[in-house]
C-alpha cells in the first residue's frame, strides 16, 4: 500500500472524549516510518481510559512526571514500558488537561510485519514503537494514524478491559472496543455488551 493514498489524521480528530475516540480508531490506520520502510496496521482493538477517577488509568491520582503527556494536547502519543520489556502505545484524547487516552491494544497487518500484532506490546514491536515516542505528535511525518476510507468490515463490540483486575468496579467498565470477531484481536471476549 502507497502511503500516498492515506489522509492523515488532523489534531481536532482527537480532540472529543477518551470513548468517543476508541470507537473511532478502530479501523483506522497505524503508520510508523522506519528508515525506507513503512510499516502499517489497521486499528481492530483498543481500550479508553478515562482519567483521574479511573482506577484503572495511569493517570488515576493526578499528573505525574510519567503521565504528563496524556494530560497534554490531544493527538500525541503517551507510550510507557510494561513488565520493563513490552512497550505499550496510547493516543491521547482530549481536552487538554484530561489525562485521557485510548490504548491500541491490536492492529491487522497492512503491510508485511515484522511479527504478530495481538496485543499492545507485540504491536508496538511489529511497527517498532518505543520509549523513544513518548509526547510525539500523531501528526508528524513518521508516526502517525490515517484513514484509507476502507470500511473494516466488522461490527464494533465492547466489554471489560484486560488487565486490570486491581481497579475495583472500573474492572468490570465496558472501555474496551474490538472489531466483533477479527482473528487480529487480542483475547477472545467473554460475555460481550453490543
Amino acid at each position: 500500500m502507497k502511503t500516498a493514498s492515506l489522509e492523515k489524521l488532523r489534531h481536532d480528530f482527537y480532540d472529543r472524549d477518551a470513548v468517543s475516540l476508541a470507537q473511532a480508531l478502530i479501523g483506522k490506520l497505524l503508520v510508523h516510518h522506519v528508515a525506507d520502510d513503512a510499516r502499517i496496521g489497521r486499528i481492530v482493538e483498543v481500550e479508553a481510559y478515562l482519567g483521574p477517577g479511573d482506577l484503572a488509568a495511569h493517570t488515576a491520582r493526578g499528573p505525574t512526571p510519567r503521565t504528563r503527556a496524556m494530560f497534554g494536547p490531544p493527538g500525541h502519543a503517551y507510550v510507557y514500558l510494561v513488565y520493563g520489556m513490552h512497550h505499550c502505545m496510547n493516543v491521547v484524547a482530549g481536552p487538554e488537561g484530561s489525562g485521557t487516552a485510548v490504548l491500541l491494544r491490536a492492529l491487522e497487518p497492512v503491510t508485511t510485519l515484522p511479527c504478530a500484532t495481538n496485543g499492545p506490546g507485540r504491536l508496538c514491536k511489529a511497527l517498532g514503537i518505543s520509549l523513544a515516542h513518548y509526547g510525539q505528535d500523531l501528526c508528524s511525518d513518521s508516526l502517525y494514524l490515517a484513514d484509507d476510507g476502507l470500511s473494516l468490515g466488522y461490527d464494533i463490540a465492547r466489554g471489560p478491559r484486560i488487565g486490570v483486575d486491581y481497579a475495583g468496579e472500573w474492572a468490570a467498565k465496558p472501555l474496551r472496543f474490538y472489531a466483533d470477531g477479527h482473528p487480529c484481536v487480542s483475547r477472545a471476549p467473554g460475555k460481550r455488551r453490543h
